[in-house]
């Protein structure tokens, strides 16, 4: 009689899910970190060639307010004082650095921080780009973007979309807004008088007025209008200046 075999059992295949190693989960992490780095590259590349229909300061405010003033106007309708005036005022060696303005923020830090050092540049990432308010995460973002601006735009447009959407007064945006809000003219025919006088707003435009001038706002124009024709006479606005 022949001998009955025992069937041996098969091994079950484990149903537990395997949890992915560190290591895929780093992997997983810096394609993620990749993708998006790609998606901001992207859109800062567009923005080149595309004007922000709006930025996330302007729609918060909109929201708030029930509506803002906002046209866009090429830099080549704007009068060249204005675009003198305002990087005169906020950065006045623009044409000369690479977004950042190294020597302002050695004198900032030496001031104790009494005065920022933010170039146009990095107005600019954070107008268009980011949120305002004093923050960490926004101040390294900006660090982070600003090299990235400067790489892919020229300073003549970097000067366009700050001067287009910049905020002169409540829920008043761009140079073009503020030129008939304030003097009831375009803004291809601002003295330099008035251009200084809106660059001279441009920290405070909330509490600081174009067309009532305080005595501060008088003086800083006066110093805008001569650091204006310096910055014209030696060069430094030959960047955004056809």
């Amino acid at each position: 009689m022949a001998k009955s075999r025992k069937k041996t059992a098969k091994p079950r295949k484990s149903t537990a899910k395997r949890k992915p190693s560190p290591g895929r989960w780093l992997r997983y992490l810096w394609r993620a970190i990749f993708g998006v780095a790609i998606v901001i590259v992207a859109l800062i590349a567009l923005g080149r060639v595309l004007n922000p229909i709006t930025t996330p300061y302007m729609f918060a405010e909109s929201r708030r307010l029930g509506g803002i003033d906002h046209n866009w106007v090429a830099l080549t309708a704007i009068a060249p004082a204005m675009a003198r005036s305002a990087v005169a005022a906020e950065d006045a060696n623009f044409c000369n650095h690479w977004g950042f303005d190294l020597p302002a923020i050695k004198d900032a830090i030496a001031e104790g921080g009494n005065r920022g050092a933010s170039t146009i540049s990095q107005q600019t990432v954070k107008n268009v780009y980011l949120w305002h308010g004093r923050n960490y995460t926004r101040k390294a973002l900006e660090a982070l973007l600003t090299p990235v601006l400067e790489a892919l735009w020229p300073k003549a447009r970097i000067v366009e979309v700050y001067l287009n959407v910049a905020e002169f007064d409540e829920g008043v945006f761009g140079v073009k807004a503020a030129a008939q809000h304030y003097f009831g003219v375009s803004p291809a025919q601002l003295s330099d008088l008035q251009a200084a006088r809106l660059a001279a707003i441009l920290p405070d435009p909330k509490r600081r007025s174009a067309s009532k001038p305080t005595d501060f706002v008088r003086k800083r124009t006066r110093a805008i209008l001569s650091g204006a024709a310096t910055i014209s006479k030696d060069g430094r606005s030959a960047c955004f200046e056809s």
